[in-house]
C-alpha cells in the first residue's frame, strides 16, 4: 500500500512539469538499498529503501527509462539483489562494474547503448564526488551541443 501512495504522489510530482528528463540514472548503494553490495552475500534477501520502488514504478509509467550507473566491486551480488526484487527489467542499461572513473564512464557506455543525449539525463547517487564529476561531463556536452 505504501509502494502505491509514493508512486501516485511521484505521478502526482511529475505532473507538475512540461518537460521531463527521457532517462533517469540511479546508483544503487546508498541510493536504491541502504547498504554496499559487497558487505552482503547473494544468498541474503535484499530490501530497498521504502519509497523507491514506487518512483520507479512512476517513471515507468510515466514512460521515462531509467539506468543503473554502479562503481560496485561486485557487479554479481548486485545484479543478483535487482532479480531478486523483480527490478531487474526496469532498467535499459545497467552498467555496474569498479572503476576510477567517477561515473563517466558508465554515462559514455549509457549514452551509447540508449542514444539518449546527456542533457536528457537526471543521475541519482548518493556520493558527491560521482554527482561532481557527471554534471562537468554534462555542462561540456550542452557546451559541444549548443556550439554544433
Amino acid at each position: 500500500m505504501a509502494e502505491e501512495k509514493v508512486k501516485d504522489e511521484a505521478m502526482q510530482i511529475m505532473g507538475m512539469f512540461q518537460i521531463l528528463p527521457r532517462l533517469v540514472v540511479f546508483d544503487l548503494d546508498y541510493t536504491l538499498w541502504p547498504f554496499y553490495c559487497e558487505c552482503r552475500s547473494k544468498r541474503e534477501m535484499p530490501s530497498m529503501y521504502p519509497q523507491a520502488k514506487g518512483i520507479l514504478s512512476a517513471l515507468k509509467e510515466k514512460g521515462i527509462e531509467m539506468a543503473i550507473a554502479s562503481r560496485s566491486p561486485t557487479s554479481d551480488i548486485a545484479n543478483t539483489f535487482l532479480d531478486k526484487l523483480n527490478i531487474k527489467p526496469m532498467f535499459v542499461a545497467k552498467e555496474i562494474y569498479s572503476s576510477w572513473s567517477h561515473k563517466t564512464e558508465h554515462f559514455q557506455k549509457i549514452h551509447t547503448r540508449t542514444g539518449v543525449p546527456f542533457t536528457a539525463m537526471l543521475f541519482f547517487d548518493d556520493e558527491d564526488r560521482n554527482i561532481k564529476s557527471v554534471k562537468h561531463k554534462l555542462l561540456l556536452e550542452r557546451t559541444l551541443h549548443s556550439v554544433d
